[in-house]
């Protein structure tokens, strides 16, 4: 296996300027990269769900509810957002600005770099499936609660530039029924019948970047 390229960089911080609904969509095809002492693992971000509280009942932060768990919502963006959800590490994409607690969950991705170690850690040898959900990411490329906090714009974990979509879907949200009208956002994107994307593919409209 060869080394990671030198040439992958983290992308500088006024990428993470942009409104959370455009950055849910800048972030398709960028490179998601984790340094560990066992190896970096990589993958380019294949879907993506938008999350802006305080007015989103689907939201950690709805009602601008501030805990332990939510704090980081409130600094900067591009920080990472990392909580448990059923012993699985979901991570995100802090955005919004400070004060503003928005953040992008991160929900697949397509490996390209480090892939047998991601095998390793999920123990399974289906590309398909490795990191085809959020919590299957986050196992593949080593990604823990002890990133929670941590700038993007640096390693170890950190989003690169990777390359651009021709065709984006956008759709609803997964798993946040009970989220009332929040359920039927429309802020949930993904990269046009890329098969690493977690769930079904059915979309409301779709954005062919090339017309």
């Amino acid at each position: 296996m060869g080394e990671f390229p030198k040439e992958i960089v983290p992308l500088p911080q006024e990428f993470y300027e942009q409104s959370t609904l455009e950055l849910a969509k800048a972030l398709l095809g960028c490179l998601l990269v984790k340094e560990t002492d066992l190896g970096t693992a990589a993958g380019y971000i294949v879907e993506t769900e938008a999350y802006i509280g305080p007015s989103d009942r689907a939201a950690h932060s709805y009602n601008n509810r501030r805990s332990a768990r939510t704090e980081v919502m409130f600094h900067r963006s591009g920080l990472a957002y990392t909580y448990l959800m059923h012993t699985h590490c979901l991570f995100n994409v802090v955005s919004g600005g400070e004060e503003k607690p928005e953040a992008i969950l991160v929900r697949a991705i397509e490996p390209s770099d480090g892939i047998e170690l991601m095998k390793t850690r999920r123990e399974i040898q289906d590309l398909d499936k490795l990191t085809n959900g959020p919590g299957k990411l986050t196992k593949s490329l080593g990604v823990t609660m002890a990133d929670y906090g941590s700038s993007l714009t640096s390693p170890p974990l950190y989003i690169a530039k990777g390359y651009f979509p021709e065709s984006i879907s956008i759709g609803k949200r997964i798993g946040i029924d009970n989220a009332g009208e929040a359920k039927d956002y429309l802020w949930r994107f993904w990269i046009t019948n890329n098969k690493f994307v977690s769930r079904h593919q059915k979309s409301e409209y779709v954005i062919n970047r090339n017309d």
